[in-house]
């Protein structure tokens, strides 16, 4: 449940916890929140550029128009989130978790993703450009339409349901037989 709505803030610095709040036309930069003890947080027509947001909890919350600039996001849920009209740009988002999550036009630009999950997730107009996906688990999470051919796809795990539709580059095809097990001679 929230509690407060802040508008049109522009943050620097955050010394107490965050509880119960909707950050909306705000402004978050060189925010270090690894301190900081987030909880209910959702976030609308934002910015947050050079934060630390790692191993934050945005599970069950709603982000919309935000913008996250070379931010670290390791290691945060984003569980049964809504998303929607977000860019992540030169972001670590690494570990990250975006099970069950409900994603819809959210670019992922030069951002790193390695071992991030995408369980049961659903995507809706995604983009990634020239991002790390390495060791990612995309499982029961439809990636018809997604173009992956400029982004690093090492060691992807997947279902054959999840990569019907996909697009990669004739480089990475490689990739694609060996963890389906197919011999090339």
């Amino acid at each position: 449940m929230i509690d407060e709505i802040i508008n049109g803030e522009k943050f620097e610095t955050i010394n107490n916890d965050i509880e119960n709040v909707t950050f909306k036309n705000c402004e978050f930069i060189n925010v270090d929140f690894s301190n900081i003890k987030m909880t209910n947080v959702d976030l609308e027509n934002t910015t947050l550029e050079n934060c630390n947001l790692s191993n934050k909890n945005f599970d069950e919350r709603y982000i919309s128009k935000v913008k996250f600039i070379n931010c670290k996001i390791t290691g945060a849920s984003f569980i049964n989130s809504y998303i929607n009209e977000t860019t992540f740009e030169k972001c670590l988002l690494d570990y990250s978790n975006f099970s069950e999550a409900k994603i819809k036009k959210v670019k992922y630009i030069s951002s790193d993703l390695s071992e991030s999950s995408y369980i049961n997730t659903n995507l809706k107009q995604i983009e990634f450009e020239e991002s790390k996906l390495n060791r990612c688990d995309f499982i029961n999470t439809p990636l018809k339409g997604i173009d992956l051919s400029n982004c690093n796809i090492e060691d992807i795990h997947f279902d054959m349901k999840s990569i019907k539709g996909l697009t990669v580059d004739i480089s990475q095809t490689y990739n694609f037989m060996n963890m389906l097990g197919i011999n090339i001679k």
